[in-house]
């Protein structure tokens, strides 16, 4: 087994989370779920089979090993588990896509809002890509099929429980660079080498980077690179990326919380096969009878002021303006001026307010008060958010104490 070995390493803590664009009605609780969905991305998980015997390698020639991965031919099945302690999220999505107008031209094969169930429970997935415009992920239960194909400048999405189809062609769709172009939402990585390399953005001096020991994956044998921060207050205990010994290859991607018990996130392959996939795996044809949707059609994707659009992560919370950022590195906490100064929508205030959507609101929420006022903290396992009730908002993946003392220093 490689012994421990350590190295720090540089990076933006702050750069997957930029706040660009203006908040919806419903964007601040959302957003927690979906910032926590974003950190899944497409990658599985599987249980160590062995530590096999490597060679010695520090982890800045590990992370350096990763960057220089060249792989981009291979198919496998994949797991996703996550317990980021919310309710399931397909229910609430369906309920955001409703009241955003999605009942006047939506699809329940959309892959923006597909996408977030990922969020919750355990999953078992097909994957397959062939270079950077060529990938194929499938989502797969007991009676049904739902499937992300980009082929070239063509993205197809299917559901094939109700048999319905998204379609979008990258030189029309007004989104498609962001959105439509990829296999997932923006801010949600789509490969192992994706989800790592987000995470080594947010490595500074703030963070201990170390290869602890060795693994095997998928029938493969790997070196355990772990990133755990230095500082208190964090809700993140440790990520661990399993790298392909061979490759550079990240293979399985687990993030433990500080709290303690089962991993937030466990993510890695069951199966893996680097070689060429069939080009088949590329195409799409709807069935007979399919009911398809074309890109721009949805008025959900053309109304952001009626749309849930903070389920893609931080960065669709805040305005032009940005968010200040209090603190650095893992401690980080983003401070956000709601639209119009407008406090936590509810049902009591706004009938517009989905039942969905302030069952999930009362399910995590915690009421708290300080110097700044009074508020309530929604809480995952991973990222917490305080919305005061003036219409302020701290969010990061930190503790509630963190959250309300930011939001104390900020009162002063």
């Amino acid at each position: 087994m490689a012994p421990n070995d350590s190295a720090e390493t540089t990076g933006s803590a702050t750069s997957t989370t930029a706040a660009r664009r203006k908040a919806a009605r419903y964007v601040v609780p959302v957003a927690v779920a979906g910032v926590a969905a974003a950190t899944i991305g497409l990658v599985p998980a599987l249980a160590d089979s062995g530590d096999p015997e490597l060679p010695k390698i520090s982890a800045q020639k590990l992370i350096e090993k990763i960057a220089a991965s060249d792989t981009q031919q291979l198919s496998g099945t994949v797991r996703v588990s996550s317990d980021l302690g919310i309710p399931s999220l397909g229910g609430l999505a369906e309920s955001f896509a409703q009241s955003a107008g999605g009942e006047q031209g939506g699809s329940s094969a959309a892959p923006k809002d597909r996408l977030t169930e990922l969020a919750s429970g355990t999953h078992t997935l097909r994957v397959a890509a062939d270079g950077p415009d060529k990938q194929r992920v499938s989502i797969l239960d007991s009676a049904a099929e739902y499937s992300v194909i980009r082929n070239g400048d063509q993205l197809w999405a299917y559901d094939s429980k109700s048999d319905e189809a998204y379609h979008a062609t990258t030189d029309k769709a007004p989104d498609a660079g962001k959105h439509e172009g990829r296999t997932a939402p923006e801010g949600v990585p789509t490969t192992p080498k994706a989800l790592a390399e987000q995470a080594l953005k947010a490595a500074d001096s703030t963070t201990s980077v170390t290869v602890d020991g060795t693994a095997q994956v998928a029938g493969r044998d790997a070196y355990k690179l772990v990133i755990k921060p230095k500082q208190s207050g964090s809700t993140i205990g440790a990520i661990t990326v399993a790298v392909d010994a061979k490759n550079g290859v990240p293979l399985k991607f687990t993030l433990s919380p500080s709290s303690g018990g089962k991993a937030v996130i466990d993510a890695g392959f069951t199966s893996v096969d680097f070689s060429r996939p069939a080009a088949s795996s590329f195409t799409f044809t709807p069935p007979k009878g399919t009911e398809v949707t074309e890109a721009g059609e949805a008025k959900a994707e053309k109304d952001v002021e009626k749309g849930p659009e903070g389920l893609t992560g931080l960065d669709k919370i805040a305005g032009g303006g940005g968010a200040k950022v209090i603190g650095e590195g893992w401690g980080a906490i983003y401070a956000i001026e709601a639209p119009a100064g407008e406090g936590l929508p509810s049902s009591e205030k706004n009938a517009d307010v989905p039942p969905a959507a302030q069952q999930f609101l009362d399910s995590f929420g915690d009421k708290v008060t300080g110097k700044f006022g009074s508020g309530t903290v929604f809480k995952t396992r991973l990222v917490n958010a305080l919305m005061t009730d003036d219409g302020k908002v701290y969010v990061g993946a930190v503790t509630k104490d963190a959250l309300v003392k930011a939001a104390d220093s900020a009162a002063n």
